[in-house]
């Protein structure tokens, strides 16, 4: 039996629904080794200490995981009641609609990983670990069929194939040097400083509400009062202390509700023959009008009213339409209403249908995003992402009864400062929000404190941390073709720095990260597809899997690619 050496490099989420795939793949003949920078197995950023402190807590519920080993609230009744008080989780009322405390779902993951490890010691499959471990390189070596992987302990392990799976990178750039200035606010425990002051947060996502959790908790108290309604107090060295998120658009995400289908999977999924079909009827690429005809025609049944509603929408009108909804209301006041909106929606098991199909859209489109033109691409990001990343962001409750509290107290505020405000790193510290407020007046707003909460960066070709993958030109900018000329043009006049014109006459659409094929593998500058690298990293795979973050992802990606693996075996 001639044994496949498979390297899996970081064992968090991605890398654990990686090696679940391997190991119900029925195939003996397998060496995997697991390359992890920390010491955890399944926990990654952020269900560790490195993404999160005892006040986050997931965005998932039990229901809404993909299937590991061990259904969470079965998890949850093999555990001690020290821990149970430690989490403040009672068996009795748990259940699998409720969101989680991240470190304690961190947990449950390293839980799944060593049943995992059971599974393939059981199943004849040799799995060696190499923990504490930072792969340096990944040296492709097609002459010999094999790639190399160097690490910091100076080893050089060939293998047959490697899985990148590295999760979240925070590049740091002023961080360390300029005083109150920091690029991420990861890892959280960094902020658990007292600061008598405002505070500008960039961003009004889930990650700038990680940041508000705990800042919040380091200058004074939540707790609970009349009515069972949370309140904050500031700490009395910290009476001027003021969190200032600062939104493009002065909105904060959309707030958890009831999904009918907590998975995501109905029946807007583009299969490979509807792609393809779309394909050959529009000069290769497939159109985003028509994955939005698609996702319309999904309430014809389910929602009919909505239906009649939109129906004759186009895409850019759709999203003004919904855009306006929540634009034309307070934010705040936008969230109590959709807080209300939730809390009946859980408690009648009904789902707000047109955000879940939203959500839907966003996953179906994730895979398939790559194949749009570079026309339809601008359109994604510029019109209809927008929409999604606020809609579908789903604050938890505890959350929202949190951000409420702290804005009754007077310590939070959000501000709209448009596509145009930039922020400057100041000289003595801190950092100065540049924007043009509601009113059309510049604004040039110093802070003592800044932090940078717009989420996980899309980084580029050259910031893949693998040189040689680079060196030896394995992989590739990753860039988008344009249907037609004119358009490229028009974009070039426009200032548009990221459309260029190859050498072959085509016009290109530069997008972040490398280029991948559908099964997460990397490929060249001749579009040759590599057999030996794949690539599941999310930093580095953003321009081609615009919705790429979650479980949900995981799962789905890690199928594509054990799909892909093995494909490729069968060739052979």
């Amino acid at each position: 039996m001639i044994i496949k050496r498979i390297a899996i490099l970081g064992c968090g989420p991605a890398g654990l629904f990686i090696f679940k795939r391997l190991t119900e793949s029925a195939k003996t003949n397998l060496q995997i080794e697991i390359f992890e920078k920390t010491n955890r197995l399944g926990a990654g950023m952020p269900y560790s200490k490195a993404g999160a402190c005892n006040e986050h807590v997931t965005n998932v519920s039990g229901n809404e995981i993909p299937e590991l080993i061990t259904l969470l609230k079965d998890w949850v009744k093999t555990l001690s009641q020290q821990t149970l008080d430690e989490f403040n989780i009672s068996k009795e009322k748990f259940n699998d609609y409720k969101v989680f405390p991240r470190f304690l779902f961190g947990m449950y993951l390293e839980t799944q990983f060593n049943l995992l490890l059971q599974k393939a010691e059981s199943s004849g499959i040799n799995v060696q670990l190499h923990l504490d471990t930072t792969v340096i390189d990944v040296i492709d070596c097609p002459e010999k069929n094999n790639v190399i992987i160097e690490t910091d302990n100076n080893d050089y392990l060939k293998f047959d194939h490697a899985i990148i799976c590295t999760g979240h990178n925070w590049p740091i750039k002023f961080e360390g040097i300029i005083p109150g200035y920091f690029d991420s606010p990861y890892p959280p425990s960094k902020l658990a400083f007292k600061a008598n002051h405002s505070i500008a947060i960039k961003g009004a996502s889930l990650t700038a509400i990680d940041a508000v959790k705990t800042l919040a908790r380091h200058n004074g108290n939540f707790s609970i009062g009349k009515e069972d309604k949370c309140t904050f107090s500031k700490a009395e060295d910290s009476t001027d202390f003021k969190l200032i998120l600062h939104s493009r658009n002065g909105l904060l995400p959309g707030v958890r509700f009831h999904l009918t289908d907590s998975h995501l999977s109905s029946g807007l999924q583009l299969s490979e023959i509807e792609v393809n079909a779309n394909r050959l009827k529009n000069d290769g690429f497939l159109s985003l009008d028509y994955v939005f005809e698609k996702f319309k025609a999904s309430f014809k049944d389910q929602d009919p009213a909505f239906f009649v509603k939109i129906k004759d929408m186009q895409l850019e009108k759709f999203v003004d339409a919904m855009m306006e909804l929540r634009e034309n209301v307070e934010p705040i006041r936008l969230l109590k209403s959709e807080y209300a909106e939730a809390e009946k929606s859980i408690k009648q098991k009904k789902s707000v249908y047109w955000k879940e199909m939203l959500a839907v859209l966003s996953f179906t489109m994730n895979y398939s995003a790559k194949h749009f033109s570079a026309e339809d691409t601008l359109r994604l990001k510029k019109v209809l992402m927008p929409l999604i990343s606020i809609v579908i962001a789903f604050i938890p409750q505890s959350s929202v009864e949190e951000l409420l509290a702290l804005y009754n107290a007077g310590v939070l505020d959000i501000i709209s400062v448009g596509d145009e405000s930039y922020v400057e790193p100041g000289d003595n510290g801190g950092a100065t929000y540049h924007y043009t407020d509601e009113s059309d007046k510049p604004k040039s707003v110093h802070y003592k404190t800044y932090v940078d909460c717009t989420g996980q960066p899309h980084l580029s070709w050259e910031d893949l941390p693998y040189k040689s993958m680079i060196d030896k030109k394995i992989t590739s900018p990753a860039k988008i073709k344009f249907r037609n000329a004119k358009a490229a043009v028009k974009e070039i006049r426009k200032g548009n720095e990221n459309v260029f014109k190859a050498e072959h006459e085509d016009y290109y659409l530069k997008v972040s990260g490398i280029t991948i094929n559908d099964n997460f593998q990397v490929v060249n500058d001749s579009g040759i597809a590599n057999e030996r690298v794949f690539i599941m990293a999310v930093p580095y795979i953003g321009g081609y899997n615009p919705d790429y973050s979650g479980l949900d992802f995981c799962e789905a990606a890690s199928a594509k690619i054990i799909a892909g693996l093995f494909k490729l075996e069968l060739i052979k």
